[in-house]
């Protein structure tokens, strides 16, 4: 069991996660015309928050994770919520096949930086994507590794934008922008600390 498959029954009850989710997906729709007619890919959904938020604004949402606790808790949601667009997916792109399926756009909340291979994981992103598609990536900004206190440290410490804007132009991506869309608050020992979450736009070439 995962530390996230531990974590996976208490995951909504925390409000800062609910409000990130809703300001992810509000600033997902300024930044791309989104439609009904368009297939996503949630990679990373957790227990389904931002593809909730968005679930009335695109077509069918193939939800991916490699925790099965939280694909669980997010099949319970989807069954009692009675929607009908959203499919969970148990897929770990470090180690599975690629999907065959092809996606209008990929999306992603505080994923990135739980993924060890970032170059691997961005040309992965590409391959699945329709011409033109979009990728939609919502995560840390760099920061001094106070942000994760518990066991699921093991990650990258954030992002600096203008490396990750290398890294994803040289995965095939271009028109990159950022935009800081959220800020969680956390207690560092005695003192409050912010920390910016960015959404970082690119689209297949």
């Amino acid at each position: 069991m995962t530390n996230f498959d531990e974590r996976a029954k208490d995951w909504d009850s925390d409000p800062q996660k609910v409000e990130r989710a809703r300001a992810v997906a509000d600033a997902i729709r300024k930044a791309i015309p989104l439609t009904q007619n368009m297939t996503a890919l949630e990679y990373g959904c957790g227990t389904g928050l931002l593809s909730f938020a968005l679930q009335s604004d695109v077509g069918q949402i193939t939800l991916a994770d490699t925790s099965q606790g939280m694909l669980d808790v997010l099949g319970e949601k989807i069954a009692s919520s009675g929607v009908t667009n959203m499919h969970p997916m148990r897929l770990d792109l470090a180690t599975d096949p690629l999907p065959t399926e092809r996606y209008d756009l990929t999306y992603s909340l505080m994923t990135l930086h739980h993924i060890r291979d970032t170059d691997d994981i961005l040309r992965k992103f590409h391959a699945l994507l329709e011409p033109t598609g979009y990728l939609l990536a919502a995560d840390l900004d760099k920061e001094d590794g106070t942000f994760h206190t518990d066991s699921s440290a093991d990650v990258h410490m954030g992002f600096d934008r203008e490396e990750l804007w290398k890294k994803v132009e040289s995965a095939g991506f271009g028109n990159v922008k950022f935009s800081t869309v959220y800020e969680i608050a956390k207690k560092i020992g005695n003192k409050k600390k912010t920390f910016p979450i960015f959404l970082m736009v690119a689209q297949k070439h």
